[in-house]
């Protein structure tokens, strides 16, 4: 178990370093707002955060 904590956690920090060096510190905050929102079942701030990255997303493209 202690295992797959720990790759989850690795996983999650390189996706986090991906947004951040791709799209900057707006998309890092998009991705926490994105988390956080998801884990407090907030729709609100995870629409939002959701919102953002798409943005940024449709941005680069």
């Amino acid at each position: 178990m202690p295992l797959v904590a720990l790759a989850a956690a690795a996983l999650a920090i390189g996706f986090e370093q991906l947004i951040q060096w791709k799209y900057g510190p707006l998309g890092i905050i998009a991705f926490v707002a994105l988390s956080v929102g998801l884990k407090a079942r907030n729709t609100a701030i995870s629409g939002l955060g959701a919102a953002v990255l798409v943005m940024l997303l449709a941005q680069s493209g």
